[in-house]
């Protein structure tokens, strides 16, 4: 029943379209019109600048840790139900029904899972690799792809539980399906880099 009750909680937990609500209300303006039209964080700093942005990351972030974080570390559901709890609110995010089901991609709200569920080992990798590989790669999409990968290699040099894996791995394929458009672009770097892959 734990496990039922947080996987639902989790997903409209995930669902609440927090960064388009914060444009609406606070900025006064829809965020889907900017940028690259996602209903995320992340347009909310293209429209309002670094504090609005920052609160949104913040927000979304949140809406993963909090319900993560009691089924993981409060009511310390494992296993199969943990999966469940874990990857509901990336889920709710990716497709909430609040927006018709046209969610974002899911990246703050991933962050905010593995809060919950690692405190802050997992979310410290991920976070120095992500600003590494968007400081090397043109291509957003193919850098959280190599950000999760690395994630994957702490996960076995940490000896992970199993449902850490699963849930790496469903992480993994709803980013894949959220930024499949990103994906099929060739991997590029920037800088020096660049020329070095020319030469």
């Amino acid at each position: 029943m734990d496990t039922l009750i947080f996987t639902v909680f989790g997903f409209y937990c995930g669902a609440l379209p927090l960064a388009v609500w914060l444009g609406r209300y606070g900025l006064k303006r829809d965020i889907r019109a900017v940028g690259d039209k996602n209903p995320g964080a992340f347009n909310v700093f293209r429209s309002g600048g670094v504090g609005w942005g920052a609160l949104a990351i913040a927000l979304e972030v949140a809406k993963g840790a909090f319900p993560v974080g009691l089924a993981a570390q409060v009511m310390h559901i494992d296993g199969a139900g943990l999966v469940l709890c874990a990857i509901a609110p990336v889920l709710g995010h990716a497709y909430t029904p609040f927006l018709e089901f046209r969610g974002g991609k899911a990246v703050a709200v991933s962050l905010g899972i593995w809060i919950g569920l690692t405190i802050w080992t997992v979310p410290l990798v991920g976070i120095v690799l992500l600003v590494c590989f968007s400081l090397l790669l043109t291509v957003s999409g193919w850098a959280l792809m190599f950000t999760m990968a690395g994630i994957g290699v702490y996960l076995a040099m940490a000896q992970s539980p199993l449902e850490l894996w699963v849930i790496w791995a469903l992480n993994i394929a709803i980013f894949i399906v959220k930024h499949r458009t990103d994906l099929t672009k060739p991997i590029a770097f920037r800088g020096p880099l660049a020329r070095l892959s020319k030469s």
